[in-house]
């Protein structure tokens, strides 16, 4: 198979990923001519800080999104889970582990009582999540006795806000930062390689080993650039070491694990599911603890990076995640989607976010713009199933 011939099929067989990494490629480098300083050090990471919690939520939403669900609740369970971390840190003077504990045990809890409703009683997620929204949002004005509670200070501070830097030294830049980096695409190498060999092993469709090596160069070259770029400023953000680990278990747990496999099925065919014996109640209802538990993750990050707890935190958070998740390839039928592709709209959204603040667009602009985004990315998902079911 020659080189052009191996790259229209993978092209062709994964078009909305290309597609969607096309776009990301193409969005940073307008808003790169647009503004001299979007690809700056300090805006990177501030890309990074800005955004991270979006990103949590989006790993789990995604997971909801391919068993056929969606949760609304999240932006709201997001600002009770702050609400919670504050009076125990902020009013109660606990330690700072104390407030993350609270935090968490407050999201689990959140993530059971959902759970119970949809799995077990059998009412739709919308609905259930939609009643959560209100609920966890009234719990939050109830627990700050509407009122903002700051400043958290000291360790729970640096949680989203502090830096590893200067661990292995350097000269005007963070050693430690392109070490972590490396390790990362060696490991991406690694890994890719271990799935082509795997591939060929069962005779299937391979890019050719030109193009291969092509692509593992540019990542790692990419990746490395970003890296340095970080390194230049204040070095590896903590938000992002907590970021990669999540993306990686959760991306192993999506692909890798008989609960992945279980979610799938029931997002892709609800009954043929039931007939194979997967427990679709159980694995229901352990999707919704999960949520719980990022929302959780997500609502320290927040209001770690805000240093304080509002009443008013984590409005639009849901949408914003519910939209990374469809522009990053899952599918509103369910039953399709990808950790990684999640990752990808998330940064898309981030990206666009980032470029217009920093060209001055008004912010009700912002949001046609990402309004129209996201029902593209919906339009270009039912063109490609249109075309693959030969326009049925």
């Amino acid at each position: 198979m020659t080189a052009i011939a191996s790259l229209r099929e993978i092209a062709t067989r994964n078009l909305r990923q290309s597609g969607i990494m096309i776009a990301f490629v193409a969005i940073v480098a307008l808003f790169s001519f647009l503004h001299p300083n979007f690809l700056s050090p300090g805006n990177l990471t501030n890309i990074v800080l800005q955004y991270s919690y979006i990103l949590i939520l989006a790993i789990g939403m995604v997971i909801v999104i391919i068993a056929g669900h969606i949760d609304l609740s999240v932006g709201s369970l997001v600002a009770l889970t702050g609400a919670v971390a504050a009076t125990v840190v902020v009013r109660e003077g606990m330690p700072w582990w104390m407030g993350v504990l609270a935090a968490i045990v407050v999201g689990l809890i959140a993530g059971l009582w959902q759970g119970f409703w949809v799995a077990f009683v059998g009412i739709p997620a919308f609905i259930v999540t939609l009643a959560g929204m209100l609920l966890f949002r009234g719990l939050t004005w109830l627990v700050l006795d509407s009122i903002s509670l700051s400043p958290f200070g000291g360790t729970y501070y640096q949680i989203a806000n502090g830096f590893q830097n200067g661990l292995l030294g350097g000269y005007g830049y963070d050693v430690f930062t392109l070490l972590i980096f490396g390790i990362a695409v060696v490991g991406y190498a690694v890994s890719a390689w271990r799935n082509r060999q795997g591939a060929l092993r069962y005779q299937q469709a391979v890019e050719a080993l030109p193009l291969f090596v092509l692509r593992i160069v540019v990542v790692g070259a990419v990746v490395m650039w970003f890296a340095y770029q970080l390194a230049q400023s204040r070095g590896l953000p903590n938000v992002l070491i907590l970021l990669a680990i999540l993306i990686i278990v959760y991306s192993l747990v999506t692909q890798r694990s008989v609960f992945g496999r279980h979610v799938y099925a029931i997002g892709g065919n609800l009954n043929a599911a039931q007939l194979s014996g997967v427990k679709v109640r159980k694995v229901n209802f352990a999707i919704f603890v999960n949520m719980g538990f990022l929302a959780s993750v997500a609502g320290i990050v927040f209001s770690s990076r805000m240093n304080g707890a509002q009443p008013g935190a984590g409005e639009m958070f849901e949408l914003d995640a519910i939209a990374a998740c469809f522009i990053g390839g899952a599918a509103v039928t369910g039953g399709v989607g990808r950790v990684t592709g999640a990752m990808i709209g998330g940064l898309i959204m981030a990206v666009m976010s980032n470029g217009m603040q920093l060209m001055g667009v008004d912010q009700s602009v912002q949001q046609v713009t990402k309004g129209l985004v996201l029902l593209l990315a919906v339009a270009f998902d039912v063109f490609n199933k249109r075309r693959a079911a030969g326009g049925r």
